[in-house]
């Protein structure tokens, strides 16, 4: 009889172990199909082979299925200087553009990085003209379907595309396979021209120019519904590709392009409504489009391919100018050709289309360019409902914005620079991207910092009197300045206000890690916030333990245990309340865990939403490479996604873990503001966080790609009145505290986010201003030079001064509305009224969003605030920890053995008890030892965080996440005795064990699932075979796979090493060779590392693979390989040569 069960985890059925014959998993891409009447079990290969052989599909895509063939680049200009500039200043170009963007991209191959978040106006707010690309902001995932990391897991993605008519996917036949393929969509001159001649796909090439003799009145609007209708004529003709190109070879100042973003939009939504979309392709011709984000809203909207020839021809001007041939030639910038400068602009492009996929966590750019729902990829900040409901149907635009006639009037004030002859010339420079005088307005300026610096140094409250003055005297620079609070009560005195003691304890600090900024200003920032009872965040990588006591040894202001800071107090603490856990868990242990008041998920993980991080190995000195469990000058990555978060259902796991681990620890999960953000604050809170945590898109100190500080991410204003009004309209908000942070300087601010729902308030870079870490003229090169670090002028005082005047502001504000503490106002939208005041771009905008409400909590903040910690509910570590031998055990560092039965409703099981052993005894101090043997199914997480004398084994099987951050101890997992299944071939625990461990040693019998020892730090571990992405990111320890393993092994791996069984030649094409280097084991050393941890693993285990690999081992040692980074090169493991000399030096020689 032929039973068959598919269960998404182990332990759902009671089964006979011995009658099972075979037992695995599904990974990612794979099938797997059950003939019932005939007893037969298809696996993956068999499935989709008898797929493949119903049809000739091969035969068909050989006759059918055609690729366009790469175009040499120009390699001249094509127009002179005055045309180029010309054409520029038409179609927007700033300076900034030019000089930062494209002639980067040019030189270096890549995208441009800038630091410290957008403290720009919104493009509706701005009074300077954007192009519309400006308007839309990009959506990037959260918790599911998660980002993708698009350097180390390239493999999974492509920017491959086809153009062409599609055929109906429901119906197998050779026309479907009648296309043309794009290895990208990005197009040189010369390949268009191939698109143009291609005589199956009958090109089509519409002008997209709107004509305004007769006045700017409805004058876009018609010439876009004719434009719409030529398309479609030409589709009813048979036409498959559709040109839509602003190129002339005379522009008029008569005849302004209409935006083609505008022009692309518009066409794919008229076709989609009148049936004929699948019908064509669009093709972009166009001057206005030169950044990544450029590109991605083109794709997004309808376009399959852009040819982007103002860019490539202003690579070409830069490539032949005076000065960058002097500069090349005296070797101040790398010599490239003048066809590379194009290659480099096209690979920078995309490079960064990738990478917006990835934050989507979309692999594939015909899966970016949705057919009909492109809508769901952006969102829209300040466009009519005319203009969305023409060009942009479905997508997310809440407050409104220009009409037609205002959109037609902001194009031509860029166009009408081209033909007058008061136009300077040379490119306007609209300070976009950089601050100075007379550009665009910056949140973040000189005169700001100089003002706030004032003020908490002298401790005067008139100087920051005249802080708030400038505050408030500033242009319109986010959506809440656009309101003001007004109360029908009548005023009260400030003295009946609650006391500015109790206001600062909602106040907090932005997540920034030691290492991105100076060791100074991260503990002075600390001292600040624990002085005044507020929070401060650790960030990513850990904290030093001498920062979690007391001092107590302060003369003068000085302390010899943190010697770098001046200014302290007997009595201060420089811990920092809130500990991060993000995606990299650099130096996330037990110990740190369980010193924490707060743990935050980070959950859009980067400077900005999706792009991840890495601190270069040369910044990783020996005190950061100590905190987070590393080795000084590995670089340290920081994955964009969390690989323990792919789904809601995981994220409340991980909340799980954080709680059982540390219980009387708060769990917050940080999100940033866009559309749809209430529903996943929803889940959150469902998944038992104690906090939500709503950031603005203006924040982030940390350096990002340009394209990304300025297009990923929404105003806070709108993703906490979303968080909040979903909360209250699905019972939950009672459940949360609601933080939000983004751009906050003044009290102001903290009243605006209360009135929206907010009960604490973060504060990011004016916090380091406020230290003196950061000036405008300062920067980033503070965060690591030492003659600037030596320099610094903060001391805990000066914040504190800070956040007790924010305070006493908010007391006044709270006085003249006739209101005598915050939880009064928080939530109460009826206190906001929109401000008259006349934008320079429109009158259209409609913030009745922010300003509606659906109802209060039914408890004040405060008790929301003060209310229990969530809690697990009944656990099994719980029942062990009542166990009064395994307390004298814990208390008195004995021997203990107890043995216990789980199920795999037992999550997170050893994690409390792991968290009891670190609070007594820290990660390395517990010399007792707790054998613990579990037999049955575990569940989620087992032996997560487990310390030195924790020895836990596991007879039975595992979930996802086995050993999960674990710093010590030993695991072992191994199955019953008697089974049915080979063990080796059987998948025996489940997906992405190991990950950030810190130490200890694994053995399983049996293999794991994907993303074996992912992040992995120190921990030593043998498994006998794995799915994909095994070791990837690993920055320590070793592991043995004695088995075949997936693909993409080792990828972003810059530490440890990794000794992998080759039996029949298959490993090499699936090793990520960026990092790592592959070698056979000839090292001594590393010989016998690889034999004594096998040796190992067959007396924990009784691995039958392990015994007879050591019985032939002379036959079995040249069958492995051994992973090699760069940093362990030319350590005795790795080099075969590796001599040490009496001082403890290392030489390597090289064999003759």
């Amino acid at each position: 009889m032929l039973t068959t069960s598919f269960i998404n985890q182990v332990g759902v059925i009671p089964m006979d172990e011995s009658k099972v014959t075979m037992k695995g998993r599904l990974g990612p891409g794979m099938m797997i199909a059950v003939d019932l009447p005939g007893g037969q079990v298809y696996e993956n290969t068999d499935v989709k082979k008898r797929v493949a052989l119903s049809n000739p599909y091969g035969k068909w895509v050989s006759e059918n299925l055609r690729s366009l063939k790469a175009a040499n680049f120009f390699s001249a200009t094509v127009m002179d200087n005055e045309a180029i500039l010309r054409c520029q200043q038409a179609f927007g170009y700033s300076s900034e553009d030019v000089q930062m963007v494209i002639e980067n991209m040019a030189s270096q191959g890549k995208e441009p990085t800038f630091c410290m978040g957008d403290d720009i106006p919104l493009a509706i707010l701005s009074q300077k003209p954007h192009m519309l690309y400006d308007y839309f902001k990009q959506r990037f995932a959260q918790v599911t379907n998660p980002a993708i990391d698009p350097l180390r897991e390239g493999l999974v993605m492509s920017l491959e595309i086809n153009v062409g008519k599609r055929g109906n996917i429901l119906e197998d036949g050779p026309e479907n396979a009648s296309q043309l393929i794009l290895s990208s969509p990005v197009l040189n001159e010369g390949e268009l021209e191939l698109l143009l001649k291609d005589p199956y796909l009958k090109p089509q090439v519409l002008p997209i120019f709107f004509d305004i003799r007769k006045g700017v009145e409805g004058s876009l609007e018609k010439t876009l519904i004719k434009l719409c209708e030529a398309a479609d004529e030409a589709v009813r003709n048979g036409s498959q590709l559709l040109v839509l190109s602003d190129r002339s070879d005379d522009l008029e100042p008569t005849r302004p392009a209409i935006p083609i973003l505008l022009a692309v939009g518009a066409v794919h939504q008229h076709l989609i409504q009148n049936g004929l979309r699948m019908s064509t392709s669009i093709v972009a011709d166009t001057a206005q489009c030169f950044s990544t984000h450029h590109f991605a809203c083109l794709i997004g909207y309808g376009a399959s391919a852009i040819c982007p020839y103002l860019a490539l021809e202003t690579c070409r001007q830069w490539r032949l100018s005076k000065r960058t041939v002097s500069l090349m030639m005296n070797g101040k910038m790398p010599t490239v050709t003048i066809e590379q400068a194009q290659k480099n602009f096209c690979k920078a492009v995309k490079s960064g289309l990738l990478k917006i996929l990835s934050k989507m966590g979309i692999s594939l750019l015909s899966r970016y360019k949705f057919r009909d729902s492109s809508s769901q990829i952006f969102e829209i900040y300040g466009l009519g409902m005319e203009v969305v409901d023409l060009a942009f149907c479905g997508s997310v635009s809440n407050i409104g914005g220009v009409t037609f006639d205002e959109l037609a009037r902001e194009t031509l004030s860029f166009w009408v620079k081209a033909f007058s002859e008061a136009t300077a010339k040379r490119l306007e420079n609209y300070g976009f991207i950089q601050f100075r005088p007379g550009g665009e307005y910056h949140g973040n300026n000189p005169e700001m910092s100089k003002l706030l610096h004032k003020a908490v140094r002298q401790k005067s409250e008139n100087a920051f009197s005249i802080y708030q003055q400038h505050l408030a005297n500033r242009p319109v620079n986010v959506l809440r300045d656009l309101l003001e609070l007004k109360s029908d009560r009548a005023p009260i005195p400030v003295g009946k206000v609650e006391p500015a003691i109790s206001i600062v304890q909602r106040f907090c600090t932005g997540g920034m890690s030691l290492g991105a900024i100076s060791r100074e200003t991260h503990e002075a920032i600390a001292i600040a916030m624990n002085r005044l009872g507020g929070k401060s965040n650790s960030g990513e990588g850990g904290e030093d333990p001498i920062r979690w006591a007391p001092l107590t040894d302060v003369v003068d202001g000085y302390s010899p245990t943190l010697p770098h800071l001046k200014g302290l107090q007997n009595g201060d603490t420089a811990t920092s309340a809130i500990k991060q856990v993000a995606s990299g868990r650099f130096g996330v242990t037990p110990t740190f865990l369980v010193n924490a008041d707060q743990l935050e998920i980070k959950i859009a993980q980067g400077a900005k939403p999706g792009e991840g991080g890495q601190l270069p190995g040369k910044k990783v000195s020996a005190y950061i490479a100590r905190l987070r469990n590393s080795k000084p000058g590995v670089p340290l990555i920081s994955p964009p996604p969390h690989h323990d978060i792919y789904s809601i259902e995981d994220l409340a796991q991980l909340i799980y873990d954080l709680h059982q681990v540390n219980p009387k620890a708060k769990v917050s999960v940080k999100l940033v503001a866009e559309a749809g953000i209430g529903t996943v604050a929803s889940g959150v809170a469902k998944g038992n966080a104690d906090v939500i945590q709503i950031s603005g898109h203006d924040g982030g100190t940390g350096a990002s790609p340009i394209s990304s500080i300025k297009h990923a991410g929404g105003p806070w204003e709108l993703g906490l009145t979303e968080t909040h009004q979903t909360l209250i309209a699905n019972g939950l908000r009672e459940r949360v505290i609601l933080r939000v942070d983004g751009g906050f300087k003044s009290g102001v601010d903290v009243m605006m986010a209360a009135a929206m729902g907010a009960d604490e308030y973060g504060f990011g870079s004016v916090a380091m201003i406020a230290t003196g870490m950061l000036t405008y003229s300062f920067k980033f090169n503070f965060l690591q030079r030492e003659e600037l670090r030596a320099r610094f002028p903060g001391v805990p005082g000066d914040l504190v001064n800070f956040f007790l005047y924010v305070a006493e502001e908010v007391r006044g504000m709270l006085a003249q509305l006739g209101y005598q503490k915050l939880d009064d106002i928080i939530g109460h939208t009826d206190l906001l009224r929109q401000r008259d005041i006349s934008l320079v771009k429109t009158q259209h905008l409609d913030l009745s969003y922010i300003m509606s409400s659906v109802g209060l909590p039914n408890l004040s903040s405060t008790d929301i605030r003060n209310q229990d910690i969530h809690s697990n509910g009944p656990v099994l570590d719980d029942v062990v920890l009542a166990d009064p031998e395994i307390l004298d055990a814990i208390e008195n560092e004995k021997v203990i053995n107890k043995t216990i039965k789980i199920y795999n409703v037992d999550r997170a099981v050893c994690g409390r008890i792991a968290g009891v052993v670190a609070k007594k005894y820290g990660d390395t101090g517990f010399a007792g030892q707790l054998n613990i043997t579990f037999t049955g199914s575990a569940g989620q997480s087992f032996a997560c965080f487990l310390t030195p004398g924790m020895n836990i084994r596991l007879i039975g099987e595992a979930n996802d996440y086995v050993g999960k951050g674990m710093a010590g101890g030993e695991l072992v997992v191994t199955p019953v005795e008697n089974t049915g299944f080979v063990p080796e071939e059987a998948t025996i625990v489940g997906n992405t064990c190991l990950y950030g461990a810190t130490g200890g040693q694994v053995f399983v019998r049996g293999k794991a699932g994907e993303r074996f020892a992912v992040r992995n730090s120190l921990a030593e571990a043998v498994v006998e075979g794995t799915g994909d992405h095994c070791c990837e990111y690993m920055t320590g320890g070793c592991v043995v796979v004695l088995g075949k393993v997936g693909r993409n092994v080792a990828a972003g791996m810059t530490g440890g090493l990794a000794y992998i069984l080759d039996e029949d030649d298959s490993l090499m094409p699936k090793v990520n060779k960026e990092i790592v280097k592959v070698q056979r084991v000839t090292a001594p050393v590393g010989q016998m590392q690889l034999k004594s941890l096998v040796e190992a693993h067959v007396e924990k285990t009784g691995s039958g693979k392990g015994a007879a690999i050591l019985k032939e081992w002379d036959a079995y040692l040249p069958l492995f390989w051994q992973l090699v980074p760069p940093s362990e090169e030319d350590t005795p493991e790795a080099c075969a040569t590796y001599e040490a000399t009496s001082a403890g030096q290392v030489t390597s020689f090289q064999s003759a």
